[in-house]
Order: C-alpha cells, then structure tokens, then sequence
C-alpha cells in the first residue's frame, strides 16, 4: 500500500473519532441538550454546567481518550511493524482528532472547541508538555476561576514547553509535530474568540468557588 494511503486511513480513523460528541450524548441520557443549554457547547464544561459535575468529569475523560487514543495507536502500531515508519503518522492523528471534536461530521461539523480532545493527543506525542500546560490551567483557573482563560493559556503553552523538553532532549518531538502543536494551539485559541471577547468585556463566567 502507498504511504499516502496510510496517511489517509489515519486521519479518516481519528477523524471520526474525535467526532463522537460524548458530550451531546451524556446530557440526552440525563434528558438534557448542552447545546441549548448553558453556552451551549459539548465540551465537558458545559457538561459541568448542565448536568453536573461527575457527568463534566466523564465527558473530560471521554474527549481526552478521542485525542489519545489514535495517536498512541499508531505509535504503538508503528514500533510493532504493523505500520510503516511514518513521520507524522503521531501528529496526523492528533489533528484529525482535534478536527473531529471541533468539526464533528455527526453534528453537522459544529462541535466543541477541542482542548480535552488535544490534551489527550499531546498526552501521546509529548506528555511532559502536557503536565506543564496542566499545570498553568489548575494555577489560572483557581487563581480566576475562568475555564476559557486557562484553557487558552494552556494552549498557548503547549507548543512551547514541547518545544523545550525536546531541545533540552529530555523528550524528544519532530520540528513537523510541533508545527502541529502550535496550529492546533492557535485553532484552539480562535474557537474561543467569544470567550476573549467576554473576558475583555467583563461578561465571561466564572465558576464559583
């Protein structure tokens, strides 16, 4: 099979998984819509919201697995040979993942805004950065308690502390992936463009300590 096919399996595959609105579905089996309801998004922050906080947590687990799940398959399937020796194989999967959740082909493409879903894909392709940006969310979110202010900044981070573990050679990622990382980062930070917009106006909400 040509490598391009490979490719095209990959992303097919994490596309349609990263599809899978957990988040949709979590609130219909409690008899709810988070997508009229709430800020109406599907993400596990509306979840919380909406339905409650264990269901919120579910929902978290859920997207993070859709981003993890693909690209550590084809890390695994790469080191057992069942794959060829593909390059960006890993960061394919962690885009059509993220691509998925954002863009959901089973909701009509509008989904959530992707940052449990590219957690748990940077989780597979550079976990020390994703411990680091874990770290700034849990210090901005109790410092502000604004979800969307430390999921931008979490973003934000992301590209940068992979960047550094790996010229430290401490985990190593190619300068392809970490493209990837960074228009993943910047993807995320656009589909909070409302968030932003709120924070500056003084109208975002928080969540109560």
């Amino acid at each position: 099979m040509p490598i391009f096919a490979y490719y095209i399996i990959i992303f097919a595959a994490a596309y349609l998984l990263g599809s899978l609105p957990w988040g949709l579905w979590i609130g219909l089996a409690y008899g709810k819509d988070v997508r009229k309801a709430g800020s109406g998004n599907i993400g596990a922050t509306n979840v919380t919201r909406v339905v409650g906080p264990v269901q919120g947590k579910v929902c978290f687990a859920l997207d993070f697995l859709k981003g993890l799940l693909p690209v550590a398959g084809v890390v695994f399937c790469t080191g057992r040979g069942w794959l060829p020796d593909l390059s960006l194989g890993p960061a394919l999967a962690l885009a059509a993942a993220v691509t998925g959740h954002m863009f959901p082909v089973f909701l009509k493409f509008k989904g959530g805004k992707g940052i449990s879903t590219a957690a748990g894909g940077v989780a597979g392709l550079s976990p020390f950065a994703v411990i680091v940006a874990g770290a700034v969310w849990v210090a901005v979110f109790f410092r502000w308690r604004y979800v969307s202010l430390a999921s931008i900044l979490a973003a934000a981070t992301v590209p940068a502390a992979a960047a550094a573990f790996s010229l430290a050679g401490i985990y190593h990622i190619s300068w392809p992936s970490l493209a990837v990382l960074a228009l993943m980062a910047a993807l995320a930070i656009f589909r909070h463009k409302s968030n932003i917009a709120r924070l500056r106006n003084g109208t975002e909400s928080r969540f109560a300590k």
